[in-house]
């Protein structure tokens, strides 16, 4: 059989709560850092910044040992620039050849 345990004291049960408090507000503040609108905008510029690092070294071929290659986050963050810029390349040459085509028609 389980042996009966002794009820926690006052004071023990008085800093399990100060204990609780101090993990919920640290937990609330980290909450709202991340939620912050700054926050969100700085983590999204570093991670273009290191997409367009990224984007770069897959076309010169100089991955290290810390490169996108051993990130699929990171690889994909870099593919999906690449393919945005083919994209507007290509989109902005159809439009220049529209342009061009309706211009030499009259």
């Amino acid at each position: 059989m389980s042996t009966p345990t002794t009820p926690p004291s006052s004071t023990e049960l008085k800093a399990e709560v100060v204990r609780t408090r101090a993990d919920l507000a640290a937990a609330i503040d980290e909450l709202t850092t991340r939620l912050s609108p700054g926050y969100q905008a700085a983590r999204v510029a570093r991670e273009a910044k290191q997409a367009a690092s990224d984007a770069g070294a897959m076309f010169t071929g100089s991955f290290d040992e810390n490169g996108p290659a051993h990130d699929p986050r990171r690889a994909r963050n870099a593919k999906m620039l690449i393919g945005a810029t083919v994209g507007l390349v290509a989109l902005g040459t159809a439009i220049a050849v529209t342009v061009v085509l309706r211009r030499a028609r009259g």
